[in-house]
């Protein structure tokens, strides 16, 4: 209650809240357009777009959080919601395929450089690290909660309305969202490096390659990238042209997945108070192995039914946070303090590169060579992951692997020490780790949806 006593993190949690939703019913409505427009080659167009969109959180959002601080960043954020209102209320107005990838270029490129703003800010208004803490958990619940309610809004809707409406609340929600964040009281950024962002990724992807529990998340990226792939691209096309479903069965059946994502998150905290991160990280990993593997089989037996692949979505949607929900923990324990804002960067970018890869093959192979082929390479790219989780993330690190982050250690405060007089005005570690987080904990999330 004391974090939402707060009136200017309450208006920015509402205006989160609100885009959150509405980016939900969006990624529904996307996925009906692209059908309407294509017919089978739909699942080709989502997986362009949603290359788009990675490319530019991998390079707009580095570039945003190194530059933002010459910009005054309440009216920044202001106009980046009014953009993409007017790009969200364009899409059911395009004919042609290529608006649409024009669209969610801007669209995205205004995302990208929202979120790094939007996640610096908060810990400038929230300044206790312990409402930090609580206001990070409120926005993961609030992407959880997203996953199942926005599919379910969007399926009860469609029932009595064209999906081409869903679109008109996604523009409203960002409009919302601009005049909450144009009331809040946001100061603007102190100057920084430049080179900033993209020097912590750099740095962090050097960790990553030097400590083993790293290594194993950047291999269990993969697993992730390749069983969610299959949610986002191909539900539109498999509901509609193999099971036979209606538009608002597209929306169920995106449900189901988000229902598995609520089921694991909300028991999820007190098996962490009990079982090992990396344990229940590589149950997520089989997890997910299992379920495409489970695609691959009903597929191929042309099994198509509502029902088990209902399950086979669940279970994508529980695996999924099986891994993702104790990454920021792992990441934490992996480095020291200083060395936190370099790994969260760098699991930024690596996490979108994986689904940069998954995506295209998800959507242009599917376009080709059908479900069961473009589900066996997937399925098999999420077992190598897998595999090479386990066997590069050892139960317990030895000394001379202590040793070696030790080193890296070192070796960033001696860089630190160099660059003192970009670090003084920089903001203070603490609140760098909590940007990153942040940043991370909303990247991760954007993943899942095609806007």
């Amino acid at each position: 209650m004391g974090l939402f006593a707060i009136p200017d993190y309450r208006r920015l949690f509402s205006a989160q809240v609100i885009a959150l939703f509405g980016t939900g019913l969006a990624t529904v409505a996307l996925g009906l357009l692209a059908y309407e427009l294509a017919g089978p080659q739909a699942g080709a167009v989502l997986a362009t777009a949603l290359t788009i969109k990675m490319v530019a959180y991998v390079v707009v959002a580095p570039l945003a959080a190194a530059y933002v601080d010459r910009l005054p960043r309440r009216w920044f954020l202001t106009i980046l919601d009014v953009v993409r209102a007017l790009v969200v209320i364009a899409l059911p107005f395009v004919t042609e395929v290529w608006h649409i990838y024009v669209l969610i270029g801007v669209l995205q490129t205004a995302s990208a450089a929202f979120t790094p703003t939007f996640q610096a800010v908060i810990p400038d208004i929230v300044t206790e690290e312990s409402d930090y803490t609580r206001a990070l958990s409120a926005s993961q619940v609030a992407s959880t909660m997203e996953s199942l309610l926005s599919p379910v809004l969007a399926a009860v809707a469609l029932t009595f309305m064209s999906f081409n409406l869903l679109f008109l609340g996604t523009s409203a929600g960002f409009a919302v969202s601009a005049l909450l964040v144009l009331s809040t009281r946001i100061p603007n950024a102190r100057p920084s490096s430049h080179s900033k962002a993209w020097d912590r990724a750099v740095a962090g992807i050097r960790t990553f390659a030097a400590t083993p529990s790293l290594r194993g998340v950047m291999a269990l990226n993969l697993v992730v990238a390749a069983a969610g792939s299959i949610v986002v691209v191909n539900t539109v096309n498999y509901v509609r042209d193999v099971l036979g479903g209606t538009q608002s069965d597209v929306a169920w059946m995106l449900a189901a997945s988000g229902t598995g994502t609520l089921l694991v998150a909300l028991v999820l905290p007190r098996v962490l108070d009990r079982v090992a991160d990396r344990l229940v990280m590589l149950t997520g990993a089989a997890v997910l192995v299992l379920a495409v593997g489970a695609a691959v089989t009903t597929s191929a037996a042309g099994i198509a039914a509502a029902l088990p692949t209902g399950v086979i979505w669940v279970a994508i949607g529980g695996g999924m946070a099986l891994i993702i929900t104790p990454t920021g923990q792992v990441l934490r324990r992996a480095v020291d303090p200083t060395g936190i804002p370099e790994v969260f960067a760098a699991q930024f970018s690596l996490s979108h590169l994986a689904w940069l890869v998954t995506y295209p093959i998800a959507g242009w192979v599917a376009t080709q060579a059908g479900f069961t082929t473009t589900w066996a390479v997937l399925a098999s790219l999420a077992a190598i992951g897998a595999i090479t989780a386990l066997a590069v993330w050892p139960r317990a690190e030895k000394a001379e692997v202590r040793a070696e982050v030790a080193v890296a250690s070192r070796i960033r405060k001696t860089e630190a020490r160099a660059a003192v007089a970009v670090a003084s005005v920089e903001a203070t570690p603490r609140k760098a780790a909590e940007v990153a987080e942040g940043t991370l904990a909303a990247g991760q999330c954007a993943c899942v949806r095609t806007i």
